[in-house]
């Protein structure tokens, strides 16, 4: 890996020049302005993974009553209560963010007959960041036996992930080296320097969310929560010019 990076470095110092004609995937091409050697384009992916350190879930209640205004009031006490079990939990502030209120009628529908508002339903959701994962479990119980009756999630991602990145991006310059070797031997040529790089990255992998939605945690267990790993890749565009 040294002596790859070392390679991209010394070629890099030589001093990158425009490339403008258009670049295929490792495809030969012809010579342009500033080089006496062939020119090839590469197209090389790197990816790496870890183990995420933060979850994002949502929570929340619905309630439902007669009245607007009733619905709304049963709400903001249940949701008291939930907010109240968010930071007993160890949840920062910065860390609860509200995503959601609403307040929409319930309508009885019966043929023949116009429809009739038969109650109201409140809803209100908070997005919750958790940055200790072992403690994700009792979290998500403790959300429960506080009154929330939704809760969607989580997901998992990476808080720092240029590190990550970093790695992913060593393993495409490797890849692209190695092709661009390849090439230069089968054509009877060497790899004199790197004329262009571009980069395109892709974040966390996205997870499925699981949706749940419970009146009360269970006594007798815990929810089960797998994080598995959360992986970063980078896609990038390299133009080496060849020479015999």
């Amino acid at each position: 890996m040294q002596r790859t990076l070392k390679l991209f470095s010394a070629g890099l110092l030589a001093g990158l020049v425009a490339f403008t004609s258009g670049c295929g995937n490792d495809t030969t091409s012809g010579t342009t302005s500033g080089t006496t050697g062939t020119l090839i384009s590469i197209s090389a992916h790197g990816e790496a993974s870890q183990a995420p350190d933060i979850a994002s879930l949502s929570t929340g209640v619905v309630t439902e009553a007669d009245s607007s205004n009733a619905a709304m009031q049963a709400n903001a006490e249940q949701m008291e209560t939930l907010m109240k079990a968010i930071k007993k939990a160890g949840i920062d502030d910065k860390d609860v963010q509200t995503s959601g209120i609403s307040l929409n009628p319930r309508y009885d529908y019966q043929p023949n007959r116009e429809r009739e508002i038969v109650g109201y339903q409140a809803r209100n959701t908070v997005s919750v960041t958790v940055r200790k994962l072992d403690e994700l479990s009792s979290i998500i119980d403790a959300l429960a036996a506080a009154g929330a009756n939704q809760i969607h999630g989580p997901s998992f991602s990476i808080a720092e992930p240029e590190p990550l990145m970093a790695e992913a991006r060593e393993k495409a310059l490797e890849q692209a080296q190695a092709r661009a070797e390849s090439y230069a031997n089968a054509l009877g040529t060497k790899v004199h320097r790197i004329v262009s790089i571009s980069e395109g990255s892709q974040g966390g992998m996205p997870r499925p969310m699981v949706r749940m939605e419970m009146a009360a945690a269970k006594d007798s267990a815990s929810t089960p929560v797998a994080p598995g790993e959360s992986s970063v890749s980078v896609n990038m565009e390299l133009v080496f010019e060849l020479e015999k």
